[in-house]
């Protein structure tokens, strides 16, 4: 069968059982949930957009608002200033300031006849020990402290020993 003789078997079956008005009840009924279920879901969506404007909100707004003071603003007295130290400052002179200038090759000067070679030769010189330390020092009193495993530390008593002294 096709769909036109269907819709009318269905319309026959219908109109033997169904009151006169129960296909115009029927729309009714449909139309209004229809209608029903478009609100809910305009309103559904209103109300997202209404949560996310409030949390844009509160991201956006300030934490804390300045308040208006209640209390006005103190006045000025018009007098004499008093307890204060005027304090004024000058550009240093131009003898005050360092400043810097590249070097010319003409301020290096060698002549061979100031400049002396030192040379150093291994093996003479000899190790002593603590007690033979303190016997060289033996006109000059002194002590020797133990800082550390391998370092120690001569303390004159005198304290212009320790700037030199010529040996015998």
């Amino acid at each position: 069968m096709n769909q036109n003789t269907d819709n009318e078997l269905l319309d026959d079956v219908l109109a033997e059982v169904a009151p006169a008005n129960f296909r115009e009840a029927l729309l009714d009924e449909t139309l209004r949930a229809v209608r029903r279920r478009r609100r809910f879901r305009r309103i559904r969506n209103a109300a997202g957009i209404v949560v996310v404007l409030a949390l844009l909100g509160m991201v956006v707004w300030p934490k804390h608002p300045k308040t208006p003071s209640l209390v006005s603003a103190p006045t000025v007295k018009k007098s004499a200033p008093t307890g204060y130290t005027l304090i004024t400052t000058q550009p240093l002179p131009a003898s005050a300031v360092i400043t810097t200038r590249p070097m010319t090759a003409t301020l290096f000067v060698n002549s061979p006849m100031t400049v002396e070679v030192v040379e150093t030769s291994t093996g003479n010189f000899k190790l002593i020990d603590d007690d033979q330390l303190l016997a060289l020092l033996a006109a000059h009193p002194a002590v020797l402290v133990r800082t550390g495993p391998h370092s120690e530390q001569l303390i004159f008593a005198n304290p212009q020993d320790a700037k030199g002294f010529p040996l015998n």
